[in-house]
């Protein structure tokens, strides 16, 4: 017989392990599955909206997160060899910060802790081998060489690997790699983050503690070759890209490249299971919408699974309802990234001066650049 649980979280990353936090007051049992202990070493940085910071206040992260993310108060948009420019400016949004700077381990270790210390059962080294629809659902997994089963009327996907076992995803590869380090520049940011649109697509540098989190997006090639190249290289290539609105680069460090694609799951699936973050969307990093998109997923997910009546949770109705709550902001989400990707990744000349153009009205008219602002913040319905 497999053991019960009302709500069954597969993946134990910031987004799973945000959802469990947020169900800790309630009065069910709920039991996270996650093969590996949260890794609190990696730096890769991670943009956080403004938006989601008031979610990790209420989850009660937020202050183990604070004294070392970095606030972004100015985002400033270009295009190279090209004309009109964008600045998005929290004050004139009327936000203190318009987003932040974290690192990912850092990020993903204090919702673990956080989780862990809660009535939820969170089952680390536990490792999915399958999951079923049903009522209940079921979901079999691997832990201390034991096989073992956990049967719940409700079973939230997290894990972006566990979602694979998904059929009929939706996958559009953009033949392109983010090169992501660290880099320091003679200036320093000033809380300014810039996004700048190249012909192999977009390069956006962050304001990271002292110094940057770059984020390069080319071509496979190119990106295996930048990653090679001694650090002089790299860093007057990054130069001649970029521009000289920082200076000169003068140190880079952590190296790394990983191929882009969009993924979007189904939305049919078996009854009783939903997926939520990257199991149910994986982003181009343009614009930095990816966590933030998952992390409202987790939030929304848990209030309806709180404001609900017990014996209807994870049926095709219940379901249904969730998938249409959240279905304009991950439609605007997906939609924006993707036209953004298509859009700024070509270099005709047509294609640049209407590029230009917009870019250019768009500074012009403050209530238009505060609209786009509070949807990257609060997403589609903010």
């Amino acid at each position: 017989m497999p053991e019960a649980a009302d709500v069954v979280i597969v993946g134990g990353g910031p987004v799973g392990s945000a959802l469990a936090l947020a169900l800790r007051d309630t009065d069910l049992r709920v039991v996270l599955l996650e093969a590996r202990a949260a890794a609190a070493g990696d730096a890769r940085p991670l943009a956080l909206s403004y938006g989601s910071r008031l979610i990790l206040e209420r989850l009660g992260v937020w202050p183990a997160l604070a004294a070392t993310a970095t606030p972004i108060r100015h985002i400033h948009v270009s295009q190279r060899g090209g004309f009109g420019r964008v600045g998005l400016d929290a004050a004139e949004a009327g936000f203190p910060e318009l987003g932040y700077v974290v690192d990912y381990g850092r990020l993903a270790h204090a919702l673990a802790q956080a989780a862990a210390a809660t009535p939820v059962q969170c089952l680390t080294g536990a490792r999915v081998i399958a999951w079923h629809g049903g009522a209940p659902a079921r979901v079999e997994y691997e832990m201390a060489g034991d096989w073992r089963e956990v049967a719940a009327p409700l079973v939230a996907i997290a894990d972006g690997g566990a979602a694979s076992a998904a059929p009929d995803a939706e996958t559009v590869d953009y033949r392109q790699c983010a090169v992501t380090a660290r880099v320091v520049s003679e200036r320093p940011h000033n809380n300014t983050a810039y996004e700048r649109f190249t012909r192999h697509g977009p390069l956006a540098l962050l304001p990271d503690g002292a110094g940057w989190a770059l984020v390069w997006t080319t071509t496979p090639e190119r990106a295996l070759l930048l990653c090679a190249m001694d650090p002089e290289t790299f860093l007057t290539d990054l130069r001649a890209e970029f521009g000289s609105r920082v200076g000169d680069f003068t140190a880079v460090s952590g190296r790394a490249s990983y191929p882009l694609r969009l993924r979007r799951a189904p939305r049919a699936l078996p009854d009783h299971i939903v997926l939520i973050g990257n199991a149910a969307q994986t982003l181009h990093p343009v614009a930095g919408q990816g966590f933030n998109l998952g992390l409202r997923d987790a939030w929304e997910l848990a209030e309806q699974v709180a404001g609900g009546a017990s014996a209807a949770l994870g049926t095709r109705e219940w379901l249904n309802a969730y998938l249409a709550r959240r279905n304009l902001d991950r439609r605007g989400g997906i939609g924006m990234t993707h036209a953004l990707v298509q859009l700024f990744s070509n270099d005709l000349m047509p294609l640049r001066l209407a590029r230009g153009t917009g870019l250019a009205l768009l500074g012009c008219v403050p209530p238009l650049k505060n609209f786009l602002v509070r949807r990257m913040t609060f997403g589609a319905r903010g």
